[in-house]
């Protein structure tokens, strides 16, 4: 990475704040993993591993250097991550799950991570992002179906909901085919070790 994304990326890392929360936007820590879980669960229910953006997920670890968390006060506000993939045979990330805590919806964090793993997927050369969503709400950031028609995602989805941008013009003109997965080899933890390490968190904030 040149000095000059080094410094463009380290300006993007100062803390946000809301008038009536402040927050943090940081790289995601390993203390945070067991309330992401958590999160994530309420987020989006307990069968989330389910979906089948998950599949892209299962097994592989976070781009380095591209998760991020949302903080106040210790306490895990919000999350995103983004994931090696190759779309059709073109080098892109997919971007998810974001979530966010219901307490904190209203304060912008949200659109705050976004944001922020944008600029930051930029900043270290990536050239284009992939994701499942809702296009009223991620058209605001650039995404659009205008790259994805011909790619498809390893199950069901919702053609209109496969969206992208392209952080480098014409970064998705070849991309054609199916969407797998590339990343590295996560390392396992069960989801029982999560919660135990949940529980003690809470009882620490306690």
């Amino acid at each position: 990475m040149t000095a000059l994304k080094s410094a463009a990326l380290q300006t993007t890392t100062v803390a946000l704040a809301s008038d009536a929360v402040p927050f943090a936007i940081r790289a995601e820590r390993a203390s945070d993993v067991a309330a992401r879980e958590t999160l994530l669960d309420a987020c989006f229910g307990e069968d989330r591993h389910t979906r089948t953006c998950q599949r892209l997920r299962d097994g592989r670890a976070p781009a380095e250097g591209l998760a991020f968390s949302a903080v106040h006060d210790g306490r895990l506000l919000g999350t995103v991550r983004l994931w090696h993939v190759s779309a059709g045979g073109v080098p892109a990330l997919v971007l998810g799950p974001l979530a966010v805590d219901a307490s904190a919806r209203s304060l912008g964090v949200g659109a705050a991570l976004m944001k922020h793993a944008l600029a930051a997927a930029k900043a270290h050369g990536h050239q284009a992002v992939i994701l499942r969503g809702d296009p009223a709400y991620y058209e605001r950031f650039g995404f659009s179906a205008g790259k994805t028609g011909q790619l498809a995602l390893p199950g069901p989805f919702e053609r209109e909901r496969l969206l992208a941008v392209e952080l480098c013009e014409g970064a998705l003109d070849e991309a054609w085919g199916m969407i797998v997965a590339t990343g590295s080899k996560a390392r396992r933890q069960s989801r029982a070790r999560l919660a135990a390490r949940s529980r003690k968190a809470v009882a620490l904030a306690a």
